[in-house]
C-alpha cells in the first residue's frame, strides 16, 4: 500500500473520531507504568497503569474502551483514559440501578483534601466522617482497599455520589449489640478493645457494645488512675459484671478474672504472724503496707514505737519502703488489716515492773510540765509522773512550777507501775518522813519560834517554819487591839516571833500567837481556849483549805 494511501485512510479515521467519545483501540505495547493503545488516528495514545486495577489481564493485540479527551495535545498525541471509559459507561448502569440508601462494593482510589475518591464503578466521594465510627487520623491506610459503601447521596447534575462506610458498621454495630445483650450474662469472660480512658474507668468496645471497667474493678491492689492498667487501643479480656439491656450498658470487671486475694485471709496471714510488705500511702493516722497484691494493712501511729513520741509516719517511713509487721487483727468483711511494726521488738514496759519496783528511788529528767503534775523521763521514752500532790509533805501545790522547772534533774520514789497503761506514778515527797508524824517532836505548845510571813489572807497570816511547815496567825491573835486588816500591821516576808498556842495533828494545822509572846501559862491557857473557839467556827478546818484562801 502506497503511503499516498496510508495518509488517506488515517485521515478518515481521524475524520471519525470525537473528542467525549468512547472508542475501541487496540493494545499495541504494555509497559511497566502505561499501555500504548491504537485508536486509528494519527498517533497512538497512552493509559497510565494506575487506571487498571490488574495490568496482568491484558496482552497485545486485545482490545481495550478508552474515552477520547483530547484529538490532539500539545505533542500532537491524543489524550485517552480507560478509566473515564469505565466510568462514561458505568454511569448509566449506576443511576438505572442504584439508589440512594442502596449497599454497593468499592474500592478506595486515593485521598483528597476532606475526605477519600471511592470507586464504586464511577469515582464517587466519601467525607472522612463517614469512614468509622471514630474519624481516623490518617487516612492514607485505606487507600487500595476493597470495602462495601452505602449510598447516602446522587446528585444527577453534577454526576456526583456520596457514599459511607461508618453507617454500614454503625448497622453492623447495632446488630451485634443486640445479639451480645441477648447472649451475654454476668460471669461470662469476653476479648474488647479499649476505646476510651477517664479519671474513674475506661469503656471497652466489645465488638458493637460498649461497657464501662469501672477503676474499682480493675485490681484488688491500689490504683490511683485507670491509665496504670490499661492502655488506649489496647485489647484486653474482661469480665461481664452487670447488664442493664434497656438502657443497653454492661459493667466490666478485670479483677475478677483472678482470685480474690481476701478469700483465706485468715490462713494466709494469721493473727500474730510477721509479714513483709512495702509501704504505698502515708497518712497522718498511720501507714499502709501492701502485703500482697490487692492486700493492704495499716500500722496505726501508735503501733509504730513501743517509745518513741511518733508524731506523724513520714518521720520513721518512706513511700516505697520494704518493712516488716506483724498481724494485729484481721476484718475480712470490710477488708481491713491491722498491723503493727513495734511488736516486733521487746516491749520495755513489759520489763517496768523489774526495772521499776514500787518503792524504788529514781532519778530523772523533768520532761514536761502539765497543770496536775511533772512527767520525768527516766528512759528514753519511758515516763514517770509526780503529781503535785506527791511534791510536799506540807505545802498544798497549786503548780508544779512552784517545786520543780523543765529540764531539772529530779529524785522520786517509784509509787505504782502499770504496764498495761503505759504508767508510772512517782512521789518527791516520799522521799523524806512526813513532818507531821512526828510533829511532837518539832514543835510543842508553849513553844517560842521565828518564822518569816509567807502569805496574808483575810483572817490572818501564814508564817514559814521549820521542816518547810506553815503555821496560822489568826488576826485576833497578832494585837490586843482590835484590827480590821491584818496588812496594815504585818507585810508578806516580815520576820515575826510567835508562841505556838494549838498543835492539831490530824487536820496538820499549827496555830500562833503573836501578841502571847510574852503571857504567862495562865494566859496562855485562856488564850488557847479563845482560839480553840474562833477556829472551830470559822473555815478553818485545814491547813489546806486555809492555803486555796491565801492564793486568791
Amino acid at each position: 500500500m502506497s503511503n499516498l494511501m496510508e495518509e488517506l485512510l488515517a485521515s478518515s479515521n481521524i475524520d471519525n473520531l470525537e473528542e467525549g467519545s468512547i472508542l475501541k483501540g487496540t493494545i499495541v505495547e504494555i509497559r511497566p507504568s502505561e499501555v500504548v493503545v491504537d485508536i486509528g488516528g494519527k498517533s497512538e495514545g497512552i493509559v497510565h497503569a494506575s487506571e487498571f486495577v490488574d495490568m496482568s489481564d491484558l496482552q497485545v493485540g486485545g482490545e481495550l474502551e478508552v474515552y477520547l479527551e483530547k484529538l490532539e495535545d500539545k505533542e500532537g498525541n491524543p489524550v485517552i483514559s480507560y478509566d473515564k471509559a469505565e466510568q462514561k459507561k458505568n454511569w448509566e448502569k449506576i443511576v438505572e440501578n442504584c439508589v440512594e440508601g442502596s449497599i454497593i462494593p468499592g474500592r478506595v482510589r486515593s485521598k483528597v483534601k476532606g475526605g477519600l475518591i471511592v470507586s464504586i464503578g464511577v469515582d464517587s466521594f466519601m467525607p472522612a466522617s463517614q469512614i468509622d465510627v471514630q474519624p481516623p487520623k490518617n487516612l492514607d491506610q485505606y487507600v487500595g482497599q476493597t470495602y462495601d459503601f452505602k449510598v447516602i447521596k446522587i446528585n444527577l447534575d453534577r454526576k456526583n455520589i456520596v457514599v459511607s462506610r461508618r453507617e454500614l458498621i454503625e448497622e453492623q454495630r447495632m446488630e451485634k449489640r443486640r445479639s451480645l445483650l441477648e447472649d451475654v450474662k454476668p460471669g461470662d469472660t469476653r476479648r474488647g478493645q479499649v476505646k476510651n480512658i477517664t479519671d474513674y474507668g475506661a469503656f471497652v468496645d466489645l465488638d458493637g457494645l460498649d461497657g464501662l471497667l469501672h477503676i474499682t474493678d480493675m485490681s484488688w491492689g491500689r490504683i490511683n488512675h485507670p491509665s496504670e492498667m490499661v492502655k488506649q487501643g489496647e485489647e484486653i479480656e474482661v469480665m461481664i459484671i452487670e447488664i442493664d439491656r434497656e438502657r443497653e450498658r454492661v459493667s466490666l470487671g478485670l479483677k475478677q478474672l483472678a482470685d480474690n486475694p481476701w478469700e483465706k485471709i485468715e490462713e494466709r496471714f494469721p493473727v500474730g504472724s510477721t509479714v513483709k510488705g512495702k509501704v504505698v500511702n502515708l497518712v497522718p493516722y498511720g501507714a499502709f503496707i501492701e502485703i500482697q497484691e490487692g492486700v493492704e494493712g495499716l500500722v496505726h501511729v501508735t503501733e509504730l514505737s513501743w517509745t518513741k513520741r511518733i508524731s506523724k509516719p513520714s518521720e520513721v517511713l518512706r513511700i516505697g519502703e520494704e518493712v516488716e509487721a506483724v498481724v494485729l487483727g484481721i476484718q475480712k468483711e470490710e477488708q481491713k488489716i491491722s498491723l503493727g511494726t513495734r511488736q516486733l521488738e521487746t516491749n520495755p514496759w513489759e520489763m517496768a515492773r523489774h526495772n521499776y519496783p514500787v518503792g524504788a528511788r529514781v532519778r530523772g529528767k523533768v520532761r514536761n510540765l502539765t497543770t496536775y503534775g511533772a512527767f520525768v523521763e527516766l528512759e528514753e521514752g519511758i515516763d514517770g509522773m509526780v503529781h503535785v500532790s506527791d511534791m510536799s509533805w506540807t505545802r498544798k501545790v497549786n503548780h508544779p512550777s512552784e517545786v520543780v522547772k523543765k529540764g531539772d534533774e529530779v529524785d522520786a520514789t517509784v509509787l505504782d507501775v502499770d504496764a498495761d497503761s503505759q504508767r508510772i506514778s512517782l512521789g518527791m515527797k516520799q522521799l523524806s518522813t512526813d513532818p507531821w508524824d512526828e510533829i511532837e517532836t518539832h514543835f510543842k505548845i508553849g513553844d517560842m519560834v521565828k518564822g518569816k510571813v509567807s502569805k496574808i489572807t483575810s483572817y490572818g497570816a501564814f508564817v514559814e517554819l521549820d521542816n518547810d511547815i506553815d503555821g496560822l496567825v489568826h488576826i485576833s491573835q497578832v494585837s490586843e487591839e482590835r484590827i480590821e486588816k491584818i496588812k496594815d500591821v504585818l507585810d508578806e516576808g516580815a520576820e515575826v516571833e510567835a508562841r505556838v498556842i494549838k498543835i492539831d495533828k490530824d487536820e496538820r494545822r499549827i496555830g500562833l500567837s503573836i501578841k502571847a509572846a510574852n503571857y504567862s501559862e495562865a494566859d496562855l491557857a485562856k488564850e488557847r481556849q479563845a482560839f480553840d473557839s474562833v477556829t472551830t467556827g470559822e473555815d478553818l478546818t485545814s491547813l489546806g483549805d486555809l492555803l486555796d484562801e491565801a492564793t486568791k
